[in-house]
């Protein structure tokens, strides 16, 4: 669905801007996933920074619980995840989602925009 659907009023509402008007951490997800599967990496970082630096690491951590799932039929990956860092995560999250609201430069820049 989002290779197809055109980006423009077709994301997924965010229910926090409906609501207060703020961009959250999530803000710009769907648009940015759209962008990068037709390849347009630059539009989806400025759709949503952190999702595109973070896609990584969450395709990584997919794959690792399925072949985990597979080879074992458990879950052996989850125990190893450090919480420091899951915390680290959080709060880094967070910090974005209040820097991307600032409305001076340079972060205005973290707003989700088109070119």
């Amino acid at each position: 669905m989002l290779y197809f659907v055109s980006p423009d009023g077709a994301g997924i509402p965010c229910p926090v801007y409906l609501l207060t008007g703020f961009y959250c951490p999530g803000c710009g997800a769907s648009r940015a996933l759209r962008s990068l599967l037709h390849l347009q990496f630059y539009q989806a970082f400025r759709y949503n920074p952190a999702l595109v630096l973070l896609l990584p690491f969450m395709i990584w951590y997919i794959a690792a619980r399925l072949i985990d799932y597979v080879r074992t039929g458990g879950n052996h990956v989850d125990g190893k995840l450090s919480l420091r860092l899951l915390w680290w995560v959080l709060a880094l999250l967070i910090l974005y989602g209040i820097a991307r609201n600032l409305p001076f430069f340079p972060f205005n820049l973290l707003r989700p925009t088109k070119l």
